[in-house]
């Protein structure tokens, strides 16, 4: 393990995040008995507000409070019930953790909203997203800087034999760059953001928060360029989505740790999970194209479902995650 120069064990396999479901306590049993290697700190979305993506993301911001409009949320004047119910779900979820997990060592994944995509889906107080000024923009990543700095601390302080693994969730990046967010008429489109911004956005978020990142993105066009230049470990994508191969050898081979999303999110027409068989396949295929030696594998790829299991069965979510964990320790085994 000190030989591993990525913040994971060699054959490891983890959960993107969402898990279906309202008990934080059980969801957290799943993950820590099916994915012991890498576990993660579950996220419910099925409680409601608050424990959505952006909700719980909103959460995490320091002196920029937020509330519910019209069932979005917005930047409001002061601290409400909305910003309250928010923080304590992710209160009790870090009081569930260091209970179930205070004395697990190793690495322990934590994921939070990215500042792009929370630019792009919360509202400012005179309509708009903030995505829509770039000065709002700036203060929304400061803040989320300051807030995740502050979380992965307290996370730390009921976990303190475990190394944090920060993930940010970016599912609206590519969108975000390439000028594709619609205006609430629906009619426009909000100025894509360069390049060098995006990255900026995220290098400072991705330093406040002081541990090893991955930006995680399931949609197509991963911008791996923006990735890397943010200062991220690795990247966490859907393999199915994957279309130009060359920009992922370029960024592996750079160094870049990838979270390889390579089982389905929800279960198939035929009900069942794929095998740990067919997994490791998946994965070893796309390495094999990629022209790299079998001997990184394990080291540089932790396998993952495509994507959070929020919408899958408690079945489902048991297989997939055993699946993957499995599949995991077969890429170690070659």
């Amino acid at each position: 393990m000190t030989d591993q120069p990525w913040p994971w064990p060699a054959g490891a396999a983890t959960g993107i995040g969402s898990l279906p479901g309202t008990d934080v306590a059980e969801a957290l049993r799943v993950v820590l008995g099916e994915v012991p290697a890498l576990p993660h700190l579950p996220e419910l979305p099925a409680r409601g507000p608050g424990a959505d993506l952006v909700g719980r993301g909103a959460g995490l911001l320091v002196e920029l409070p937020v509330e519910l409009y019209a069932a979005r949320w917005r930047v409001a004047p002061r601290p409400g019930r909305d910003l309250r119910r928010a923080r304590d779900l992710m209160e009790r979820d870090l009081d569930q953790l260091a209970e179930q997990a205070e004395e697990y060592a190793g690495a322990l994944k934590v994921q939070a909203a990215g500042p792009l995509t929370l630019a792009a889906a919360i509202d400012r107080p005179i309509g708009g997203r903030m995505l829509r000024d770039p000065g709002a923009v700036r203060d929304l990543t400061a803040s989320l800087a300051e807030g995740l700095r502050a979380h992965v601390a307290a996370v730390t302080r009921r976990v303190p034999r475990a190394s944090v693994l920060l993930q940010l969730d970016e599912p609206s990046l590519p969108a975000v760059l390439a000028g594709r967010v619609p205006t609430e008429s629906g009619f426009g489109t909000y100025r894509a953001v360069e390049r060098p911004d995006a990255a900026a956005a995220l290098r400072t978020v991705v330093e406040a928060a002081g541990v090893p990142t991955v930006i995680h993105c399931c949609a197509p066009d991963v911008p791996l360029d923006v990735v890397r230049s943010a200062g991220a470990v690795g990247v966490a994508l859907d393999l199915a989505l994957v279309k130009d191969l060359d920009p992922l050898g370029e960024a592996i081979d750079a160094g870049l740790g990838l979270l390889a999303g390579a089982a389905p999110a929800t279960p198939p027409p035929a009900g069942r999970a794929p095998t740990s068989a067919q997994v490791a396949d998946r994965v070893r295929q796309l390495w094999d194209r990629l022209g790299f030696p079998r001997a990184r594998l394990a080291e540089q790829v932790v396998v993952t479902p495509a994507c959070g299991l929020a919408g899958a069965t408690p079945q489902y979510v048991r297989a997939v995650l055993a699946a993957c964990r499995d599949a995991g320790r077969r890429l170690a085994e070659d």
